[in-house]
C-alpha cells in the first residue's frame, strides 16, 4: 500500500513537472513554488491560498446548464480563497 502511494507520487510530480516544462525559462520573473497535495479539491485550493499570491484553477463548466461559466470547484475557490484568484477555461 505504501509502494502504491509513493508511486502515484511520483507520478503526479512527473506530471507536474511536464505540466510546467519550459514556463520557467521563459517567465523567470515569476516565482512559482509548485507542489502535489491530496484531499477535497476546493478545501485544499483555499488552504493554500492562505500562502500564495494568486491561485489559477480551470473550469470546463460542464455542469448544471450549457452556458454556465464556472464549475463547482473554481467556484468555491472564488468564494473562500485568501488570495486573488484566476480561472481559466479549457479550450480557450
Amino acid at each position: 500500500m505504501i509502494g502504491d502511494v509513493d508511486r502515484m507520487g511520483a507520478a503526479e510530480q512527473r506530471l507536474l513537472a511536464e505540466a510546467l516544462s519550459g514556463h520557467r525559462e521563459r517567465y523567470p520573473e515569476v516565482n512559482l513554488h509548485a507542489r502535489t497535495v491530496r484531499g477535497r479539491t476546493w478545501p485544499t485550493l483555499s488552504e493554500a491560498s492562505g500562502h500564495a499570491q494568486l491561485i489559477v484553477v480551470g473550469a470546463r463548466g460542464r455542469g448544471g446548464f450549457a452556458g454556465r461559466l464556472l464549475g463547482s470547484v473554481s467556484q468555491a475557490v472564488l468564494h473562500h480563497a485568501n488570495c486573488p484568484v484566476t480561472v481559466v477555461r479549457s479550450g480557450l
